[in-house]
C-alpha cells in the first residue's frame, strides 16, 4: 500500500477515539492495546514506504531499465552482478548500492558460499579472475541480457560523489587525499616490494597485505613480481610520492592518520574499527 491508504488508517484510528471518548478508553484496558498496537503498526509502515520511496529516487527508471535482479530495499538498492576468471568462469552475487556512495557484495559463487558484505575489490579476488585490482571494468551487471562493466552504469555515480568528496585528514593542493606509498617486505626474499596508495582501490590492496604475514612477491598486484627480482635502489626508494617534496621523509601532507580513503568501513582491525567509531561519533 502506499502513503495515503496508511494516512487514512491512521485518520480513522483517530476517529474512532474521537468518538469513544479519551475517559471510556481509559476505563477499557483491551481498547487502549488495541489502538496502541494499531497506531504503531501503521506508522511502523508508513516508516518502511517512505525509506523504500528514497531509495527509489537513487536511480531514474532510465538509468535502471533492463537491469537484471535490480530492487529497492530499505537502505539500499540491490542488483545482480558478477565476476568473470578465464579459469573458473562466472561468480555470480548481489550488489548493494546505498545513498552514502558504500558498494557490498553478497556473493553466490557456489550454494554454499559463507562470503558476504564483501567490497568490490574483495569480490574480485575471491571470484579468481586473472587481471584483478580493476573491478570497476570486471564486475559486470545485466542489462537487457548483456553483461556491461559496472563502471558503464550509473550505479557508481554515487560511489564517485563519495570519493569525491571524502573529508581525508590529508590532502594535496588539489584538493585531493594525499598518501605516500609504502613498502612491505617479502616474507621469503625479505625484499622490499612498493604499494602505492593513489585511491581507495589502492589502499585496500595495501590494507589486505599488511594485514597477511606470508605475503609473498608473488601476492604482488603490480604486474608479476618474483622473488628472483631486484629490490628498488635506496636511492629510488627515497621518492615516495609527496606532491610537497618527491624526497619528502614524512610531512603533514603525505602522512594521514586516517581518512575515508584509506580507512576500511568493513574492516574488523583495530586501526579501522578506532576511526569508523571515532567517525561516527563526531
Amino acid at each position: 500500500m502506499g502513503l495515503n491508504c496508511y494516512e487514512k488508517i491512521l485518520e480513522g484510528l483517530h476517529m474512532q477515539i474521537s468518538k469513544k471518548g479519551i475517559q471510556e478508553i481509559k476505563q477499557d484496558n483491551h481498547s487502549i492495546a488495541w489502538l496502541s498496537k494499531a497506531a504503531i503498526s501503521v506508522l511502523d509502515r508508513m516508516s518502511e514506504v517512505r525509506k523504500r520511496k528514497n531509495m527509489e529516487v537513487l536511480f531514474s527508471n532510465e538509468e535502471v531499465r533492463e537491469m537484471s535482479g535490480f530492487k529497492c530495499c530499505d537502505d539500499y538498492v540491490e542488483v545482480t552482478c558478477g565476476c568473470t576468471s578465464h579459469t573458473y568462469g562466472d561468480a555470480v552475487g548481489t550488489l548493494r548500492v546505498f545513498a552514502s556512495g558504500d558498494l557490498e557484495i553478497l556473493c553466490e559463487c557456489t550454494p554454499g558460499c559463507q562470503e558476504d558484505k564483501l567490497t568490490p575489490v574483495a569480490f574480485e579476488k575471491h571470484s579468481g579472475r586473472e587481471t584483478a585490482r580493476k573491478w570497476k571494468n570486471n564486475i559486470w551487471v545485466i542489462v537487457d541480457g548483456e553483461k556491461v562493466p559496472i563502471f558503464k552504469t550509473a550505479l557508481l555515480k554515487y560511489y564517485n560523489k563519495a570519493s569525491k568528496s571524502s573529508n581525508g585528514t590529508r590532502r594535496s593542493q588539489n584538493g585531493k587525499a594525499c598518501h605516500r606509498d609504502e613498502f612491505i617486505r617479502c616474507s621469503e626474499c625479505n625484499k622490499l616490494r612498493r604499494f602505492r596508495l593513489r585511491s581507495k582501490e589502492e589502499c585496500q590492496i595495501y590494507h589486505d597485505a599488511l594485514l597477511n604475514l606470508n605475503l609473498k612477491c608473488s601476492d604482488m598486484p603490480y604486474g608479476k613480481i618474483t622473488c628472483a627480482e631486484d629490490e628498488e635502489r635506496a636511492s629510488r626508494r627515497v621518492y615516495r610520492g609527496c606532491t610537497r617534496s618527491p624526497s619528502c621523509k614524512g610531512c603533514t601532507t603525505c602522512v594521514c592518520f586516517g581518512c575515508e580513503i584509506c580507512r576500511i568501513s568493513d574492516c574488523s582491525c583495530q586501526t579501522c574499527t578506532d576511526f569508523t567509531r571515532n567517525a561516527e561519533a563526531n
